[in-house]
């Protein structure tokens, strides 16, 4: 039986909320570069993966919202087929690494394709605004990973400029203990729990029972 995880999304939300504040100071301290609005879906649109943390938060808030009925059923539908789309991407940037051994270049490529975001609604909003992911509160202000800047290409801020910036590799290794921690919570057989990475499509789909995070004795296979 999964055990409360409240403590640990406790800790989320208090990350989140000082993501929200840095994005709250950029923005009061350089409107003129922030292109950010209502209706606004550019990050709407960009592909990556999220945390193990991250994935059962969206998950859980998603079915406090949506318990049962035809706009569940419609949701589940749409981040299903948006899902076996992105395993295609996946699939064919691999196939490309393999063969060129070129990462930058297959990042590169990632980083420029588009796809909706399964709760993104027919008004370029997010049906789940309030839970949305870390990734999607720091988009719109200058951040930087692995040593590299990354400004919305939609924003005033210029690449290179002397800006406040999100430092993202800080934030998902906090991200990477809280999922740590659900892992040791819920004491899981699977000792790389922590490391999964999701779309969240994915994290709409997946049941995070028993089964998923590896909790009691594995099942005898079946002869």
């Amino acid at each position: 039986m999964v055990p409360d995880l409240t403590p640990i999304f406790a800790q989320y939300e208090k990350l989140r909320a000082l993501v929200d504040q840095a994005f709250a100071q950029v923005g009061q301290k350089y409107p003129d570069c922030m292109a950010c609005h209502v209706g606004c879906s550019d990050c709407c649109h960009a592909l990556f993966d999220v945390p193990l943390v991250e994935a059962m938060y969206i998950n859980r808030a998603f079915r406090q919202k949506f318990d049962y009925g035809p706009e569940r059923s419609a949701l589940l539908e749409r981040a299903s087929k948006i899902d076996r789309q992105l395993a295609k991407i996946k699939k064919n940037l691999f196939r490309e690494y393999k063969s060129s051994q070129d990462a930058d270049n297959v990042l590169h490529e990632a980083a420029e394709m588009r796809m909706p975001c399964p709760l993104l609604d027919e008004n370029n909003q997010c049906i789940l605004y309030d839970a949305r992911p870390i990734t999607c509160r720091a988009y719109g202000v200058p951040t930087s990973i692995a040593g590299q800047g990354h400004v919305c290409g939609l924003s005033g801020f210029s690449q290179g400029g002397q800006y406040p910036t999100l430092r993202l590799d800080s934030i998902q290794a906090a991200l990477n203990d809280m999922s740590l921690a659900i892992e040791r919570a819920v004491h899981s057989r699977f000792d790389k729990l922590h490391e999964v990475l999701m779309p969240v499509s994915m994290a709409l789909l997946t049941s995070f029972d028993d089964t998923f995070l590896g909790i009691g004795p594995a099942r005898p296979e079946r002869s």
